[in-house]
């Protein structure tokens, strides 16, 4: 049997993406380890839930740094000083077929190349974001994205893109963050091969270009293997109680009900909240709402939100017949496939957008953070799978943009367009992942490369 070892970032949300490229590994008769560096007690839950995949704490010593100029400098920095131990518990194996590593573990190339060990990339964004990564040694603009935030960014195989809607990251060209991603992603070609979310038909452009070698000019592309959507399925039907919001969209007629809901970092400003109210109640729409508390109130005692005082007066009263406001989290795949469900306003992050695309719902995109902004100009403009609300930029999306994209999505002929463009997308993300579809076709290629190299471990 084949070995494969998973090697994720620091976080749950790198965590979690890897399990379930674990539970795919599985179902194709491998032996998968998941090293973890962070996380234990999140990888104590997902080692009882997944009993048949292996999972493996590194210990790491101290970086000796107690100051970062941006949160993802630590996690580089703690992803270096693991090497030493993810080296030594690699020599422990018997035999390794492949390291699969996330985005931010380009040092971890160093120790597979050290052992002779075949290192892919599983990639948890779209396709498009890849392409751009790649090429975005080749193609950095001479002065700093922030100075330049309405200049459009050409790549190949993507929609252009505002500077403004780059990853944050990246976004300061003298910073030591931006430095240091740089340097990641001109590391990324050194792979056997990319193990991507997505599927052929989404993003068939950015596939030809990266193929073509259009994104690593003078260099050679590693094999894209394209194996999503890979969506966690949800209550399956086990022992969980069913949750009171599913209960409601029960009552509601099909395809009538706007779902709000952003992510476990997704918060806005109480000013912000007070204006999606009124543009949710102004639309006249059904809603199915989750809110979190504000920034300004995350260090209070009660974790749960005081909706009453958050909300314009008497909002929940007025909206009860129509609306649900849900503290904190919703089983949002569950809504999703839920057939009263007709809209979903959402982030942007990658997992959610898949979610969307499998359940055939329209979305209205509202990135917050991270690479959200370049998920949004995929999403709208190439994938044409949803619109984007206007305001998002300076951080105050105001009432009647809310309402006006409720409408869109809603009631009129785009609207209409829309959904019709998401029953297609649902039907071909199924087809992808059938038995000769484009994305079971794309792991078994992957599979066909580990048999065809069964590499000896160095000492």
């Amino acid at each position: 049997m084949k070995t494969v070892v998973l090697y994720p970032s620091l976080g749950v949300g790198h965590l979690n993406p890897m399990v379930e490229l674990g539970k795919v590994f599985l179902r194709s008769r491998l032996s998968v380890i998941i090293a973890v560096v962070d996380s234990p007690d999140a990888m104590g839950r997902l080692a009882t839930a997944n009993p048949d995949i292996t999972f493996r704490h590194l210990p790491v010593p101290p970086t000796g740094k107690d100051k970062y100029s941006h949160p993802i400098m630590r996690t580089i920095d703690v992803l270096r000083v693991a090497n030493p131990a993810l080296r030594s518990f690699l020599r422990t194996l018997p035999a390794i077929d492949a390291v699969v590593v996330d985005m931010f573990c380009t040092d971890a190339l160093d120790v597979a190349a050290e052992l002779d060990i075949p290192a892919y990339f599983f990639f948890t964004s779209p396709l498009g974001h890849l392409a751009v990564n790649v090429h975005l040694p080749y193609n950095f603009p001479a002065v700093s994205l922030k100075d330049m935030p309405e200049t459009m960014l050409h790549f190949p195989g993507v929609p252009p893109i505002r500077a403004m809607d780059m990853v944050t990251t990246v976004q300061d060209r003298e910073s030591d963050i931006t430095r240091a991603r740089l340097r990641q992603c001109a590391r990324m070609p050194e792979v056997r091969g990319f193990l991507v979310n997505s599927f052929d038909w989404l993003e068939a452009r950015a596939l030809k270009a990266l193929r073509s070698g259009l994104c690593t000019p003078g260099r050679s592309t590693p094999p894209v293997y394209c194996i999503g959507p890979l969506v966690p399925p949800g209550n399956t039907g086990g022992s969980r109680e069913r949750h009171a919001c599913l209960e409601w969209l029960d009552t509601q007629p099909n395809r009538s009900v706007v779902l709000l809901s952003f992510g476990s970092m997704g918060i806005f400003s109480e000013p912000q909240l007070r204006e999606m109210a009124r543009g949710l109640e102004s639309s006249g729409h059904r809603f199915l709402w989750v809110v979190r508390n504000p920034p300004e109130h995350q260090s209070s005692k009660s974790i749960e939100p005081d909706l009453e005082a958050l909300l314009p007066d008497g909002f929940l009263e007025r909206t009860r017949e129509k609306g649900l406001v849900v503290k904190n989290w919703a089983p949002q795949m569950e809504v999703l496939r839920h057939d009263a469900v007709g809209a979903f306003i959402t982030h942007c992050g990658w997992n959610s957008a898949l979610e969307g695309i499998v359940s055939g719902v329209p979305m209205i995109c509202w990135p917050l953070y991270s690479e959200q902004r370049m998920n949004k100009v995929h999403m709208v403009e190439e994938m044409k799978v949803g619109v984007a609300v206007q305001g998002y930029e300076k951080e105050l999306v105001e009432a009647d943009q809310v309402e006006a994209k409720v409408r869109l999505v809603m009631e009129s002929d785009e609207g209409k367009k829309l959904r019709k463009r998401l029953a297609m997308a649902k039907k071909m993300a199924a087809d992808a992942l059938k038995e000769g579809g484009s994305s079971y076709m794309g792991l078994e290629k992957f599979l066909e490369g580990l048999k065809k190299s069964s590499p000896e471990l160095k000492a």
